[in-house]
């Protein structure tokens, strides 16, 4: 069975909406990577049921093979369902809507919600202001990239496919497009440039990764988006265990905001430093954002940014 064949297909009236039921397998959660890449999995079918355009194989005007990239990724959660909370067995309503950002560019929304749960409308809204406690959202903007050296992946740079129709999607309205999100992350170095009101930082945590060409690289030879999760994951464990925590602890956190801003790839073997920086709530004891920087150690290119708000258990 196809991935696009597990999607109910789109009403005619509006075929940037989908909804499919959804039941979590082995690999589609855990620790690290896996759910994360599940997300990604969906935009990716979303993408290709509401433009047409085989994202599996898609390819530039001048033949070149073209990738639906992810540039910003955020998942929003609560204490009822978060991403680290998914197991096996768990089912989940997911609805999926795709936004027009122009031919480079693309927004999808996703909100997962368990059976039985009162529908109601998906769009930016839902997801900036009127989030529920019941339901998971996830915004996925993404761009179109081809490699500009064959053997290489450094100089990214954007290439639409041929014939990729977006003009009949919904505009995503100004004052929700990442794009300045982004823009400030990437020249900063991080989501909070100015600090967090109300937390306090500690002291910057650093440590370095070898990216493996057995784990960390996709079908395409790139950087897969999801290693980024379980990366940033592994500098965090490793701060959690420095600083003394049970390292139990660190899988039973609850992730209510994770977002991740992709600004560059690597290739296989390089090695990556890792900032780490944790700011603690003033007062709300055990809630902390963890602000990490991620850097290419030979280069000093920026790699990812990343904000985690995270609750322990004994808060």
């Amino acid at each position: 069975m196809s991935p696009t064949d597990l999607i109910d297909k789109p009403a005619p009236a509006d075929t940037s909406l989908l909804t499919r039921r959804v039941t979590v397998a082995p690999g589609m959660c855990g620790a690290g990577s896996l759910f994360f890449g599940q997300l990604g999995d969906w935009t990716w079918e979303a993408v290709k049921a509401a433009t047409g355009t085989n994202v599996y194989a898609a390819r530039s005007a001048d033949g070149h093979p073209t990738y639906l990239s992810f540039y910003y990724f955020r998942v929003r959660g609560s204490r009822h369902i978060q991403p680290y909370g998914i197991a096996f067995g768990d089912e989940f309503d997911v609805t999926s809507r795709v936004f027009d950002l122009g031919p480079q560019s693309v927004m999808t929304l996703h909100r997962l919600s368990r059976p039985g749960t009162p529908a109601t409308g998906l769009d930016p809204r839902a997801f900036h202001e009127e989030q529920r406690e019941d339901c998971l959202y996830v915004e996925n903007y993404n761009r179109w990239i081809s490699r500009s050296h064959p053997d290489s992946n450094e100089g990214l740079v954007e290439a639409s496919p041929a014939g990729h129709r977006h003009e009949h999607l919904p505009p995503l309205p100004a004052e929700h497009s990442p794009r300045g999100i982004c823009s400030r992350a990437r020249k900063a170095g991080t989501f909070h440039p100015g600090g967090i009101p109300g937390r306090t930082a500690s002291a910057p945590y650093t440590t370095t990764y070898t990216l493996d060409r057995v784990r960390d690289l996709n079908g395409a030879g790139l950087m897969y988006f999801a290693s980024y999760f379980a990366i940033v994951d592994t500098a965090l464990l490793r701060q959690w265990r420095a600083l003394g925590r049970d390292p139990r602890g660190f899988s039973r956190r609850t992730v209510v905001d994770h977002r991740i801003g992709y600004f560059g790839n690597a290739d296989a073997d390089a090695e990556l430093t890792l900032t780490v920086r944790l700011w603690h709530s003033d007062t709300v004891a055990g809630d902390e954002i963890a602000d990490v920087a991620v850097t290419e150690a030979a280069t000093g290119r920026l790699l990812a940014v990343c904000s985690i708000q995270q609750l322990l258990e004994d808060s």
